[in-house]
Order: C-alpha cells, then sequence, then structure tokens
C-alpha cells in the first residue's frame, strides 16, 4: 500500500541520547533504513566504511558538494560531514523510512529541500542532566563541555521549528515515543497508494 517512505531526522543536543534512543529504536522497528553520512575526518579503529561513515577525501567530498549529492553538509572543526542525497532517495522511493541523525542546522538544510520530512528534537530534562551526561562520557574536557553547553542552549531555541520534541528521560520510553511518531507519519496518505484503495471500493 506504501509507495514512498518518510524521512525521519532526529537532532539533539551532543550529549542528548540520539545514538542511545535510536539503537532501542532500530531493536523494535527493524524495517528502517539509517543514513550513512561521509566525512573527510580520519577513520578510527573498529569503524567500517560504508557502515560508519563514508570516509571520503576532501577533493572527494567537495566535488560532491559541485555536484550537488548531499543533502545536507556542514564543515565542523576543519572537518566536512554530510548526508550523500542517492541512497536516502533511493531507499524512500522504495517505501522505506529513512532516520538521519544530524544536527539542527543540518536538518534545516534538509526541509528546505525535503518539505515534507519530519523533523524531531531530543533533549535531556534539564541543563543539570545534560551536563551530567557530558561528563559522564569522560571524553571532553571542562572547556569542551561548556562550549556544547552553551551550543546546546541556541539549538533548544530552534525547537519550535521543529515538528516533535521528545524529553529523553529514560531510553526506553523515549524510544517509545519515536516509533509511535513514525507509525503514526506512516499513515499519511500521500505515502499511501489511494488509487489501489478506491479500487476496492468501486
Amino acid at each position: 500500500m506504501r509507495i514512498k517512505g518518510n524521512l525521519i531526522v532526529i537532532s539533539g543536543p551532543s550529549g542528548s541520547g540520539k545514538g542511545t534512543v535510536c539503537k532501542a529504536m532500530f531493536a523494535s522497528m527493524t524495517d528502517l533504513h539509517l543514513s550513512t553520512s561521509a566525512t573527510t575526518r580520519k577513520q578510527r579503529v573498529g569503524e567500517q566504511d560504508g557502515v560508519d561513515y563514508y570516509f571520503l577525501s576532501r577533493p572527494e567530498f567537495e566535488s560532491m558538494i559541485a555536484e550537488e549529492q548531499l543533502l545536507e553538509w556542514a564543515n565542523v572543526y576543519g572537518q566536512y560531514y554530510g548526508t550523500p542525497v542517492e541512497p536516502v532517495l533511493n531507499a524512500v522511493n522504495r517505501g522505506q523510512d529513512v532516520i538521519l541523525e544530524i544536527d539542527v542546522q543540518g536538518a534545516f538544510k534538509v526541509r528546505k529541500k525535503f518539505p515534507t520530512c519530519v523533523l524531531i528534537f531530543l533533549i535531556p530534562p534539564s541543563r543539570s542532566a545534560l551536563e551530567k551526561r557530558l561528563k559522564n562520557r569522560a571524553t571532553d574536557s571542562d572547556e569542551e563541555i561548556e562550549r556544547r553547553l552553551k551550543w546546546a542552549e541556541s539549538e533548544i531555541q530552534q525547537v519550535e521549528y521543529y515538528d516533535y520534541l521528545i524529553i529523553n528521560d529514560e531510553v526506553e520510553k523515549a524510544a517509545d515515543k519515536v516509533v509511535n511518531i513514525i507509525n503514526a507519519e506512516r499513515c499519511r496518505p500521500a505515502l499511501l497508494d489511494i488509487e489501489s484503495l478506491m479500487q476496492k471500493y468501486r
């Protein structure tokens, strides 16, 4: 019955638990397609090209920018990150729902090119909870944590432009809410083969 899939964009501050919630969500919804980003940063130990990221050289990435082969892209601390458009469109046209886990800036770029995409904003219950999560990761200096917290404040101000807001106080509950949103969005008539349905009523 479905003729197209949804493009689901999940954003939130660093430390909001986007990756953890997505893993929990994928455990219960196995028919989703997770978009793989491209980057020019170096491949880390244990990462697989084409699985964790598409690892590209700067000339390769800049060529994709010039040829408009990216749904969105950004330069983060001197390294390019972006979403290749072809795999996303192929999956959507097959009727698959595609999940993009990207920042606010990227989300708005996607909406400009794909107005029907669904924007979901994920956030911890408070600033103190976010700060605690960032510190518990033990991967950033105090200066970096403070920078991320300030950036989070500016990102949160954009939440009114999103379709949904989820408070991530418990991972399983937050993941269930995302699943419920996806199931509801799958009922939109624009994504269904209405003509085939109408034939059954003639």
